[in-house]
């Protein structure tokens, strides 16, 4: 009865946890509201010719690789990112869609732009998505 107890514990503990610091709904605690977006969402604001800024956040040699990079992109590693900002102030204003390999390291810098006061979406399954769709 006692381990159940305290695996009951367990369990509190480890949801509070979650769902005080994942952002599933779009929302995360004390920062502003985290977006994603789709690669055929993005794709849709390109063909539309939305003012957007792209934002990868892959390594020099990853743009450049086999996966390719969304044309007009923006390259700043995510490891440069903080250090680098100053280059993202002119876009301050408009919407910077943010993405990678394949959604993890862009979900990080979208958190990073965010905090910054940038208007940032992350996209969902980074250039393994987009490749998909084209």
């Amino acid at each position: 009865m006692k381990n159940i107890v305290w695996l009951v514990v367990v369990v509190l503990v480890a949801a509070g946890i979650y769902f005080f610091t994942a952002n599933g709904n779009g929302q995360q605690t004390g920062a502003a509201p985290f977006k994603n977006i789709s690669p055929q969402e993005v794709k849709a604001k390109i063909e539309n010719k939305e003012d957007i800024v792209l934002l990868d956040v892959r390594t020099p040699g990853e743009f450049n690789g086999p996966l390719g990079h969304i044309d007009n992109a923006i390259l700043i590693p995510v490891q440069e990112l903080g250090s680098r900002l100053k280059e993202l102030e002119p876009y301050k204003d408009k919407e910077i869609i943010v993405y990678c390999r394949s959604g993890n390291r862009s979900r990080a810098a979208t958190k990073i732009l965010l905090k910054n006061g940038f208007n940032a979406i992350n996209m969902t399954h980074g250039m393994k998505g987009w490749n998909q769709i084209k």
